[in-house]
């Protein structure tokens, strides 16, 4: 080591504070392990996806108490069976074991408002008031972990960004990088852990594997995330998963310019019981695949501010009024744009799109209603997971939307055990990923969404526990 950087010895170092890592370093920590986390942000609190959370754990929609063969069954649904076997199986059996775990560290949760979601952070991120994280859910999770890490010797740095990995012959043995103060450090280390999220932030990322336009994405999400861990992997031999898919919500276009319109209340439940069009008034995908799956198609739009949400009153009264903190009043009430009329030809001039085409494909579509013909439509349109709902009675609603992006779903390749895979698919020594970091389990052609939480918990918890020597036969 060179003697003008700042020097650093400990068994594990981790690269990011969220859930994933902290995670991490309690288990390893009460495990006997000197660990070091190195966080980029110099703030006491800082900002990332983890302390922001709505903090609901699931697996693919599913109750994390529910039998493993299920869950795993879940996952296999959701990504269309693209998820790595030995990952879905490693989150449908330790998802609740996770949970148990933060529990004995002192994290409380609470029921969610759905059936599947038994475990919630608490106290709730989510309040009649919109986003108030301070105090709540995530920010008492992180403030939580830390403070059990601290009472066994382990180190939290803030302001200390990593840029690089060190290797020697075939393993990774530290990293090195530079603090905010500018001041440059390196670490000795005998496993590193990348858990520094995904690469949302990072325009020139997602641009290909996410959207064409990325600075018309809306980032509803800490802004934190430019996945430097994946370049640094990269550079070491890591292979990375399918990078296409993201979790997020189609919002309000007015959240761009309106900070009250994120990160609630979104349109899902609205455009999944009617239907999204572009100024030409033809429908752009499959609204009956929901929230998620209509936030990466929109994203993926030759023009991701195109798309418009259209609903008649049954719709607006009904699935706008559903969830917590929905757009019907929420969104009008911040200040969200909502176009009404009497009529779809006088919704259409207001709303700047062609009359005559969105009248003839409102038509069609209400007749595929009727005749139990929508899997005819053009495109399809599913009704497995959401009731396709007419839109016959007035006054009519168009919403302008965006594509919110919360966290990408792709990243580094991983084994059950949070291990890094080369292309050869075998172990790079010394090195894990976990969390949001970590791909292989989410994304790809279906956009598969499994969980942030769940996956960050369980990869989290599996990463130490190798460590510690204590692999789990998944």
């Amino acid at each position: 080591m060179t003697k003008d950087k700042k020097q650093f010895v400990c068994d594990v170092a981790i690269v990011g504070g969220g859930l994933s890592g902290m995670l991490a370093a309690v288990r390893l920590t009460r495990g006997g392990k000197k660990v070091m986390v190195f966080e980029k942000n110099p703030d006491d609190r800082y900002i990332c996806n983890s302390r922001l959370t709505a903090g609901i754990w699931h697996c693919a929609q599913a109750d994390i108490l529910s039998k493993p063969d299920f869950l795993e069954e879940r996952i296999a649904i959701a990504t269309g069976g693209a998820a790595r076997p030995d990952l879905a199986r490693a989150v449908a059996t330790d998802g609740i074991r996770a949970v148990r775990f933060m529990q004995e560290v002192g994290i409380r949760f609470i029921k969610g408002p759905m059936d599947y979601q038994s475990f919630m952070l608490s106290p709730p991120t989510i309040t009649p008031q919109g986003r108030q994280w301070e105090g709540r859910g995530g920010d008492v999770m992180l403030r939580t972990f830390e403070a059990d890490m601290n009472e066994r010797g382990g180190q939290l740095h803030r302001g200390y960004a990593v840029t690089h990995l060190i290797e020697s012959g075939d393993q990774v043995v530290g990293l090195e990088g530079q603090m905010h103060s500018g001041e440059f450090f390196q670490v000795k280390a005998n496993s590193v852990v990348i858990a520094d999220g995904g690469f949302q932030a990072n325009h020139d990322l997602i641009k290909g594997p996410i959207t064409q336009s990325p600075d018309r994405v809306f980032q509803r999400n800490a802004k934190t995330g430019m996945g430097e861990g994946m370049r640094m992997a990269q550079k070491v031999g890591a292979k990375l998963s399918d990078l296409r898919g993201f979790y997020g919500h189609v919002l309000s276009k007015d959240a761009f310019t309106n900070d009250k319109l994120w990160p609630y209340g979104w349109l899902d439940f609205v455009l999944a019981a009617g239907i999204v069009v572009g100024k030409k008034g033809d429908r752009l995908f499959d609204e009956g695949l929901g929230g998620v799956e209509a936030a990466n198609a929109i994203a993926a739009l030759s023009d991701p501010l195109d798309a418009i949400v259209i609903a008649d009153e049954n719709i607006w009264n009904d699935a706008g009024t559903f969830n917590i903190l929905p757009p019907n009043p929420r969104m009008v009430d911040a200040g969200g744009t909502l176009i009404k009329a009497n009529s779809i030809e006088e919704l259409a001039q207001l709303a700047g799109i062609d009359p005559a085409n969105l009248a003839i494909i409102i038509s069609n579509y209400n007749q595929a209603i009727q005749n139990n013909q929508t899997k005819n439509l053009l495109p399809t349109r599913s009704v497995e997971k959401f009731k396709a709902v007419p839109i016959q009675k007035a006054p009519f609603y168009a919403i302008p939307v965006c594509a919110g992006i919360t966290y990408t779903m792709g990243g580094i390749c991983i084994d059950a055990d949070a291990r890094v895979l080369n292309d050869q698919e075998l172990p790079i020594r010394g090195l894990y990923a976990v969390g949001c970091a970590s791909g292989g389990l989410e994304g790809g052609v279906k956009k598969g969404y499994v969980g942030g939480l769940v996956k960050s918990s369980v990869t989290g918890l599996r990463a130490a526990e190798h460590i510690l020597g204590q692999a789990r036969v998944s």
